[in-house]
């Protein structure tokens, strides 16, 4: 039995005519008759009582009618959902984000246009660093995450940079670098060059003590800075490390050490810690931000994802 034979069925039974069927169907009336038969056949019984000015459904026909209504209703909702699956609009997507990552308004903004294109979407969210991402992206537990610089490069994994933006230095209120620093006192709203941000010469920080996110969860971010100290002329002392980014800034307006963030971090414990541009970086001290996924074909619901965030990383760009 086909579905074809069910919709010749049904509209036969509209028309309770094979003419008039026929003609609806665009064929010929022998040939959908012969496909009546050949249905009749195949169930044990007729479904029609034929007589000159028409055909009547017998008793087995009015019940398979609505059977065979339920079954093509079923499958036109199959065949609909199965086409929103198909294009990204159903199914899930779990994403993941560093602390760090999520506090630019770029993250936020991705999710948010996200869940307003593809309601039908189910979305995950999880909260984890850089080498956990990764990890999770690659044995599958993940479906794409948002971090700043890639910890490793393992085979099958991809990395979308969406932006970059410069790392600002954290001082405690009071610091006596301040003092002496262009635009000192002044807390600008934005890491824009031309602000009043104070500036703090990189060499100035020889004999001060850093915190700095963990080696293994940000490892491109802390090489970047030892390098840029190094070529300064010094060693960075480290206070400690930390395993999230958002932690060190709360350590610093505690007086513990002095540290480095993102721009997009700049609101944080602002009544205590003062943030400043660095000048004299080699080389220049800058936060990515990088979308990873698995290489290769991808779930339609993940490469509409992809899609979207380069498209929105691209006017935040503009």
């Amino acid at each position: 039995m086909e579905l074809r034979h069910l919709r010749y069925f049904l509209v036969v039974a509209e028309e309770q005519h094979f003419t008039r069927a026929a003609e609806r169907l665009g064929m010929q009336q022998p040939p959908l008759s012969h496909q009546i038969r050949l249905l009749e056949q195949e169930l044990g019984f007729e479904l029609f009582r034929r007589h000159p000015k028409g055909a009547d459904l017998t008793a087995g026909g009015k019940v398979f009618l609505e059977e065979a209504k339920t079954i093509l209703r079923s499958v036109d909702v199959a065949s609909q959902k199965a086409a929103r699956a198909a294009q990204g609009f159903a199914g899930t997507i779990s994403i993941g984000f560093t602390s760090s990552a999520a506090a630019h308004p770029l993250i936020p903004g991705i999710i948010r246009a996200y869940r307003e294109a593809y309601p039908g979407v189910h979305m995950a969210l999880t909260e984890a660093n850089a080498a956990e991402l990764t990890e999770d992206v690659m044995h599958g537990k993940v479906d794409m995450g948002f971090l700043r610089q890639p910890v490793a490069q393992p085979q099958g994994i991809a990395f979308h940079e969406l932006l970059e933006e410069e790392m600002l230095l954290i001082l405690p209120m009071g610091h006596p670098l301040l003092a002496s620093s262009p635009g000192r006192g002044k807390r600008a709203a934005t890491a824009a060059a031309g602000d009043d941000m104070p500036l703090v010469s990189l060499k100035a920080l020889a004999e001060e003590e850093f915190i700095l996110v963990r080696r293994h969860g940000a490892p491109g971010m802390y090489s970047n800075l030892i390098a840029a100290c190094e070529n300064a002329g010094f060693t960075p002392k480290i206070a400690l490390e930390i395993d999230r980014m958002l932690t060190n800034i709360s350590l610093v307006a505690a007086g513990v050490g002095i540290s480095v963030v993102p721009a997009s971090m700049k609101s944080f414990h602002r009544e205590s810690v003062v943030y400043c541009r660095v000048k004299d970086a080699r080389p220049s001290l800058l936060a990515p931000i990088n979308l990873v996924c698995r290489a290769g074909p991808a779930e339609p619901t993940q490469q509409n994802f992809l899609q979207l965030a380069r498209s929105f990383a691209g006017r935040a760009k503009a």
